[in-house]
């Protein structure tokens, strides 16, 4: 399917090996998105395009394919660490994540400013970092609920909804909340606020384009402070949940 194609050149994007490779190999897969990613964008027709529409859609249909561990398979793979240390370790390595990738969409752009022609790309370039980061960013966001004991119920689908939410409010999943779907929840009005929060981003990340070395260090500094405030918020919000949780147990 042409949805599990795309998930999957984006997990290439946001998993790389370490090392001095790191960016080559980002760059390389924000480079194989952007031909998918123009023709999807010419099947849903300018006007969906311009207007954020489109973006959005590709966010709500990547949305439950983003791999989310569990609390039991995150403490299996942090050994020796607490529940809370776990959590910050999920904020630091997605803040390094998306700082990568802004570097390497920024080491890109300098590759297309010295090829004119290649300059038609940009706005696909700009959109293949947005999902690859958003990717990130939802998979922190939803591992955070895991192992900070708040996770959405419901199915993939359901829980995808539910955390996808999260990211663009910026707020915790309220407690007891079930998800219905992404069709069910994200009509509107919900489409509405994803588009404004996506173009917000989409505007910080043009800083991406500028040439050479300077759009590498612009990139990843504004994808590094996005992501760690975004981190640092639900992780104050949802430790604040467990402690009202806590001393409601006490009075009881």
């Amino acid at each position: 399917m042409p949805e599990d194609e795309l998930a999957d050149l984006i997990q290439r994007a946001t998993v790389t090996p370490d090392g001095e490779e790191d960016r080559h190999s980002r760059q390389k897969a924000l480079a194989a998105l952007i031909p998918m990613l123009a023709k999807r964008a010419k099947q849903s027709g300018i006007r969906a395009v311009t207007a954020g529409r489109w973006l959005v859609d590709e966010i709500v249909d990547l949305a439950p394919r983003v791999p989310v561990r569990d609390a039991q398979t995150l403490r299996q793979q942090h050994l020796g660490l607490s529940d809370v240390q776990i959590a910050e370790h999920l904020i630091r390595k997605a803040t390094r994540t998306t700082a990568a990738l802004g570097a390497a969409a920024g080491g890109l752009a300098a590759v297309e400013f010295a090829a004119p022609p290649m300059l038609l790309a940009a706005p696909i370039q700009l959109a293949a970092e947005m999902l690859a980061v958003t990717a990130v960013e939802l998979k922190m966001v939803a591992e955070l609920h895991e192992i900070l004991g708040h996770p959405a119920r419901g199915s993939v689908t359901e829980r995808a909804s539910l955390y996808l939410m999260s990211w663009v409010r910026r707020r915790a999943v309220k407690p007891q909340a079930t998800g219905a779907g992404l069709a069910a929840v994200f009509g509107t009005a919900a489409k509405r606020e994803l588009r404004s929060q996506v173009l917000r981003r989409l505007g910080r990340s043009t800083t991406s384009l500028a040439p050479f070395l300077a759009g590498a260090v612009a990139g990843a500094e504004v994808n590094r402070r996005a992501t760690k405030a975004l981190g640092e918020t639900l992780f104050a919000e949802l430790r604040g949940m467990a402690d009202d949780r806590w001393f409601h147990q006490l009075e009881q």
